[in-house]
This record gives C-alpha cells, sequence and structure tokens, in this order.
C-alpha cells in the first residue's frame, strides 16, 4: 500500500473517531494532501468502512489473476499435476495452479500433446497370471487340433453366468489425459442388481454346422432359445 494513502486512511479512521461526517473528513483530507489526496469516493468508502467497525487500514489483498503466460514452468507444474491425477478437468488445473482455462487447454493439447481418452468397457480385468492360463489353454488347443483335426466336433462348450444390472460411469467421469501414444485405458463393468440372472450356453458342432442351446433363469421367470444358425 502507498505511503500517503496509508496516511491518508489512518486520518479519515481519526475523522470518524471525532465523529465527523463524510463530507468534512474529505475537505480535511483535500485540505491537507492537496492534489495527492484520496478521491472523494474513495474518502466515502473509506469513511463508510470505519463507521461500520473496520479497523484495519491497509487495503485487503486483493486475489490473484490468473496467469495467461506460457512458460517452461507452467507446462511442468501442469504435466506434474496431470500425472497426479489424469481425471482433473481443467477448471479444476486453472483452480489448482492460478492459470487461465484457455492457457492450460493449450499446455495440455499443444506443449504435451494429450487428449480426452474414454476407457474401453470390459466385461472384467483379467489378472497376468489368468491371461497367461488362457493363452496356455488356447496353445494346447491349437497343438491338439493340429494333431485331430476332428477334435472340435467331439466337444460341446458350455458355459454359465450371472447377468446383472448394473450403473457405470458417465463417459465425462472416466475420461482421463494421456499422451496419442499411450494406450487406450480400460474399466471393468460394475454391477449393481437386485434381480438376478443366470444365462446358460451350450455350443457344439454336427455334421459341419454349429448349433446352439441358452437358457435364461431369473427368480420371476424362465425363457428358453434355442436353435441353429
Amino acid at each position: 500500500m502507498d505511503w500517503q494513502k496509508f496516511e491518508q486512511s489512518c486520518a479519515i479512521k481519526f475523522c470518524v473517531k471525532l465523529g465527523e461526517s463524510a463530507t468534512v473528513t474529505y475537505e480535511k483530507i483535500q485540505r491537507i494532501y492537496g492534489e495527492h489526496s484520496l478521491s472523494r469516493a474513495q474518502v466515502f468508502r473509506w469513511h463508510k468502512s470505519f463507521l461500520e467497525g473496520r479497523e484495519q487500514v491497509e487495503d485487503e489483498s486483493r486475489a490473484r489473476r490468473t496467469s495467461t503466460s506460457k512458460t517452461y514452468d507452467s507446462v511442468e507444474r501442469v504435466r506434474s499435476l496431470v500425472r497426479s491425477d489424469r481425471r482433473l478437468t481443467l477448471r479444476m488445473i486453472n483452480s489448482e495452479l492460478n492459470l487461465n482455462q484457455f492457457t492450460v487447454h493449450q499446455i495440455l493439447t499443444q506443449d504435451l500433446d494429450m487428449k480426452n481418452v474414454f476407457a474401453k468397457m470390459v466385461p472384467k480385468n483379467l489378472t497376468t497370471e489368468q491371461k497367461v492360463s488362457r493363452r496356455d489353454v488356447c496353445l494346447n488347443l491349437l497343438d491338439r487340433l493340429e494333431r485331430e483335426p476332428e477334435f472340435f466336433s467331439r466337444v460341446i462348450t458350455g458355459d454359465a453366468s450371472w447377468i446383472l444390472q448394473y450403473d457405470p460411469e458417465t463417459k465425462h467421469q472416466i475420461w482421463e489425459w494421456h499422451t496419442a501414444n499411450f494406450p487406450r485405458p480400460k474399466k471393468a463393468r460394475i454391477s449393481k442388481s437386485k434381480i438376478k440372472s443366470m444365462l446358460i450356453c451350450f455350443f457344439w458342432r454336427s455334421e459341419d454346422r454349429p448349433h446352439g442351446i441358452c437358457a435364461t433363469r431369473t427368480k420371476r421367470q424362465s425363457k428358453f432359445l434355442s436353435g441353429s444358425p
């Protein structure tokens, strides 16, 4: 705060303590400080504030204005923040780093070569052991098929699984910031339901034609569908 302004605010506070009006206070400030005195509006604003009980004579610190400059430091700050949480929105980054929203968008898309990527929905996320096990089973089947060409004609495949209703997150809730060469993230579907249904499927091959039967069962009804394509 400028020293002369500080002096004048102290003088205004002194006049308020003496019970003088804002007009009289302004005239005294004009008579003492001349061309360097505060404007009428400023004097009246200070007078009203002190009259309402204000004690502080310094100006209140103003909120920092968001920076619109793009520097190496701001780019690194954005990079570090996004790496800590890739689901941050432009508004969150703007609020955290005190940067202009347009500047943040430029840094993300141009300097860091990032874009919003939606997670790909998959039935479930497999562990490394599960992936290795499935690969080994497939390799064993391929090896046996080479030795026994008619092997699959004697195989009946069956599976049963619970079918549940689910409430997935919206696309805007699961987008993340990633570079162009970063693999697309995956997210398992979350199931939430009060009514459970079981899906049972069997497939086999006969006379060089595939056949299949599916059945669904719930607590309330049973429905069967069968046939061959």
